[in-house]
């Protein structure tokens, strides 16, 4: 596994997993702003730009994360933040391993298959995949994403890198995931979601926070998908200092 690491002297490690189709920048700016405090971590997921594995499954992905946290940390780290397709790692990391972290964070992650948008990725990928590479297409996407524009150069430059088999797996694994059993699952944890996103995310994040016993629910006033981790830093380490102090 590929990471890019921070603050290595610091003794509480942190891990962040980013989105799909991001990379490790998707908490580049959160990672300098907490790299003084705590050693950051910051994995690229399987079948991403410059990444040493092809994706294949969330599970898969999760076994791989709770290996290196073994064979690193002696099974136990600070904290594990998640977002989108991060966030569903992270939940099935902590339906494996409950105590493999003291605190979590889940934003935005999706655990009600999308049956429909599931079917309809294969042939809208095959279609769409030679566009990738251009940017006047690239910029639409990312648009689309609501992400701040500096972030452009490197979504372009690794969005472009992934190859349509890994991009429809994980597309698919992430809207087909359906997590159960979290009951027993006892880690503090803060769930995230904004305002402005699709309503079956809002449900999710309602879904995920019933079921972790120990866990806060905020829904962002205002925030689209993934706004607050890769475009309000400084919002993400309060709550991350909040939660942990």
């Amino acid at each position: 596994m590929v990471v890019k690491e921070y603050g290595k002297t610091n003794k509480d490690t942190i891990i962040l997993l980013h989105g799909g189709g991001l990379s490790w920048w998707n908490y580049e700016e959160v990672a300098e702003l907490l790299k003084d405090e705590y050693h950051i971590i910051l994995p690229i997921l399987d079948g991403h730009a410059g990444s040493d594995n092809d994706f294949t499954n969330i599970e898969d992905n999760a076994d791989e994360i709770i290996k290196y946290i073994d064979d690193n940390y002696d099974g136990n780290v600070k904290l594990i933040g998640g977002l989108s397709l991060g966030g569903q790692i992270l939940l099935d990391i902590l339906s494996k391993r409950d105590n493999i972290c003291e605190y979590a964070i889940i934003e935005s992650a999706l655990v009600y298959p999308m049956k429909v948008t599931n079917k309809l990725i294969t042939p809208s990928i095959k279609i769409s995949y030679s566009l990738i590479s251009k940017k006047w297409f690239s910029k639409l996407q990312f648009k689309s994403l609501k992400i701040k524009e500096s972030l452009f150069d490197k979504y372009y430059n690794d969005s472009s890198k992934i190859s349509m088999r890994n991009m429809i797996t994980f597309l698919k694994s992430n809207s087909n995931y359906c997590k159960k059993n979290l009951q027993n699952i006892k880690t503090k944890s803060l769930v995230f979601v904004g305002s402005k996103e699709r309503s079956i995310m809002i449900k999710s994040a309602k879904k995920i926070h019933n079921e972790l016993v120990n866990s806060e629910l905020e829904i962002l006033s205002g925030y689209y998908h993934g706004d607050l981790s890769i475009n309000h830093a400084k919002e993400y380490v309060s709550k991350v200092k909040k939660l942990v102090k």
